[in-house]
């Protein structure tokens, strides 16, 4: 059978196709080196207005093909002009000084510091036009569970350190510029200082009222079970400890902290449920009236105030995304969970934020909403006269069922991204998914309707309970060995064959759809023999890593912390800074290490008296440092801050004209708007 009849034999089937298209033209967008002119943008535009008036009139066996390229292009312009809506100014270098704001988020950082979001930004000695729309300050030293906290909408004046959205950690590596700039997020930055006050709380009204809401609960129900229930019912995680969030996250039921598509669609099924069933049992209403649209209006109006309460996060906007189609389905009368309902919900995403194609959100929701609604739809094509479970059992094989889906398609995204596949994630996902929906979702709805009355507890007290079991789960399945197994970072290639491989095989029937396997195949091959760099070195120059049989070794114990760890989490490997330092790869003395790259000797200066020993270093080979020599001898091939300030972070492998090839960070990551 030929393309042409194919399409045409599955015209009716093809829609689900649509967000790959637009997708593979967003990430065409993101994987450019370069960021188009103005002259490619409108040559762009008027082949995509030509290829869709041709696609209006050809004949409908070809027109398939015709629709899919004018998607393709469609989701170039559309990034592109994301690109221009959200250019905003980024901060250039490092500055220390007064900042003034509005506090519009508070969360934690890594290190468990509260950290602040600002907008209204004025920076001191700064013009407007080049002040960012949003800066991101951590405050150090303060305690995380204080009060004395501004409340969102307030404007605040801190003495802070500020400097650009740091860059990748190694050429290749996570972008957060990339993520800062479609946030407009133009400095980030810290302060050891408490904020000072400088105006009332001012808008904002329901972010205020989000973290009384909060407070409240947490207030009523103490410590950590109070911090999650108010992280799944607010979108404030800033209570939780760090202890906790870093069980739930080896245990791989971090998912159950941001309010996505399992709580949005729990919340919604329940409330439709409950109301469904309450106005059938009224016979003059069901008689009368159509209650199962009744009940899907209503759910969408409760799923809106949960939208609104939750804070509206990019997760949560997409759960609330997904579940509106659904329920519009009920509403005309349609079956809510399709693939065609999952594609039109990824569509209204992508049209939307075309970014988050990038985000391991995105891609880890839609894996897992995708390859549920494909495994119970099949299991409603179960031949009649087959066996069928018991119906006691049915339950139980559903939880596990669906815990073993929704596991299986998210895990190749959460190794790519996390580095790290969690072990026995289906054992805790199977011992705490059903609770949620059984029993922490409903007492949290019981919670809010009698909350007017004073009689919340009624709600909260089963609810923390329901939680307690959650996270005891987490503890415990962190805590068993192996629990955790690091991944090595894959290459560029490896996540688009692996969904691309995947969608084909679930949206094509028949045996066509097999062809999936090979992209799939391809990719885990490429996984499997992903090569890290011999040696990474840092953009501030003082630390290096070299791979040695057993991992990467550091030059240094402390310091570039977070680049440490990127690096031995990109390695695939669970070592601390502090053991990998252990590890034999340099030699030399304190001060003055030596390590080699294919036929190529480095040589990493620092420490007190550096100055007196660049000469010797030159004499042996390259010199890496982290600050600047006066008087650098001729020849010296010398990579400190001016040459960093350039390139960014280092990798070196053996080969090449001098023995070595180097890959900086700004080449990796091309000419874009978002590098600087």
């Amino acid at each position: 059978m030929g393309v042409l009849a194919a399409l045409a034999e599955r015209r009716g089937q093809l829609f689900p196709f649509s967000p790959i298209c637009l997708g593979l033209g967003i990430g065409a967008y993101f994987a450019l080196p370069v960021e188009p002119g103005l002259l490619h943008w409108t040559v762009l535009g008027a082949v995509f207005a030509v290829v869709f008036l041709v696609a209006l009139r050809v004949p409908e066996t070809v027109r398939p093909l015709a629709l899919a390229v004018v998607l393709v292009l469609g989701g170039l312009l559309l990034a592109g002009a994301r690109n221009a809506m959200v250019t905003a100014p980024v901060l250039d270098y490092r500055v220390y000084g007064p900042v003034e704001g509005r506090v519009i988020g508070i969360d934690r950082s890594f290190s468990d510091a509260p950290r602040l979001l600002l907008d209204k930004v004025w920076l001191a000695g700064l013009p407007a036009g080049q002040t960012p729309q949003r800066v991101r300050i951590s405050l150090q030293g303060v305690d995380a569970g204080a009060e004395g906290l501004p409340a969102p909408g307030a404007m605040i004046g801190v003495t802070a350190n500020l400097s650009p959205p740091p860059a990748p950690a190694e050429p290749g590596g996570y972008s957060f510029q990339r993520q800062a700039w479609f946030d407009r997020l133009g400095a980030v930055g810290y302060t050891r200082a408490p904020p000072v006050l400088l105006d009332r709380p001012e808008g904002a009204f329901v972010h205020r009222m989000r973290m009384r809401l909060s407070a409240a609960i947490r207030a009523r129900v103490p410590g950590d079970e109070g911090a999650f229930a108010a992280a799944i019912l607010t979108g404030d995680r800033s209570a939780i400890s760090r202890d906790t969030v870093q069980s739930l996250r080896d245990s791989n039921l971090a998912h159950l902290l941001a309010i996505s598509g399992l709580h949005m669609g729990l919340l919604t099924a329940f409330i439709f449920a409950a109301l469904r069933s309450g106005l059938a049992l009224i016979p003059p209403l069901a008689l009368r009236l159509p209650v199962k649209k009744i009940a899907a209006v209503l759910a969408l109006v409760a799923a809106a105030v949960y939208l609104m309460l939750s804070g509206g996060n990019v997760a949560t906007r997409r759960a609330f995304i997904m579940v509106a189609v659904m329920l519009v389905a009920v509403l005309a009368d349609r079956r809510a969970l399709t693939l065609r309902a999952v594609a039109l919900a990824a569509l209204i995403v992508l049209v939307l934020q075309p970014e988050s194609l990038t985000r391991p959100g995105f891609q880890m929701s839609f894996s897992a909403t995708t390859a549920l609604v494909a495994a119970f739809s099949a299991l409603r094509a179960w031949p009649e006269g087959a066996w069928r479970p018991p119906g006691w059992a049915r339950a139980v094989l559903a939880v596990v069922l669906s815990s073993g889906v929704a596991g299986l398609a998210t895990a190749p995204f959460g190794a790519a991204h996390f580095n790290q596949v969690a072990q026995y994630g289906l054992l805790a996902n199977v011992l705490t998914v059903p609770l949620v929906g059984i029993l922490v979702i409903p007492a949290a709805v019981l919670a809010g309707l009698l909350a007017p009355f004073g009689l919340e507890m009624l709600g909260l007290a089963p609810m923390q309970l329901g939680i307690t079991w959650i996270l005891g789960v987490a503890r415990f399945v962190a805590g068993l060995d192996g629990a955790t197994w690091p991944v090595v970072s894959p290459g560029p290639l490896v996540l688009p064959l692996l969904a691309l491989g995947s969608l084909w095989a679930v949206l094509w029937r028949g045996r066509a759809g097999l062809a999936g396997l090979l992209p799939m195949a391809a990719a885990l091959a490429l996984w499997a023999g992903a090569e890290r760099p011999a040696l990474l070195i840092a953009d501030s120059g003082g630390l290096v890593g070299v791979m040695t049989p057993e991992g990467r070794a550091l030059n240094k114990p402390r310091g570039d912390g977070f680049v440490a760890r990127s690096w031995l989490e990109n390695d695939g490997d669970a070592a601390s800074p502090e053991e990998a330092f252990e590890r034999a790869g340099f030699a030399g003395t304190p001060g003055m290490l030596e390590t080699r790259v294919g036929d190529q000797l480095l040589v990493h200066v620092s420490g007190r008296g550096w100055a007196a020993r660049v000469p010797e270093a030159c004499a042996r080979g390259w010199v890496v440092m982290a600050r600047e020599p006066e008087n650098l001898p001729p020849g010296c091939m010398l990579i400190g801050p001016a040459h960093l300030r350039r390139t960014g972070a280092l990798a070196l492998r053996p080969g090449g004209a001098d023995g070595v090839e180097i890959l900086s960070a700004k080449e990796a990551s091309g000419d874009r708007p978002w590098v600087h």
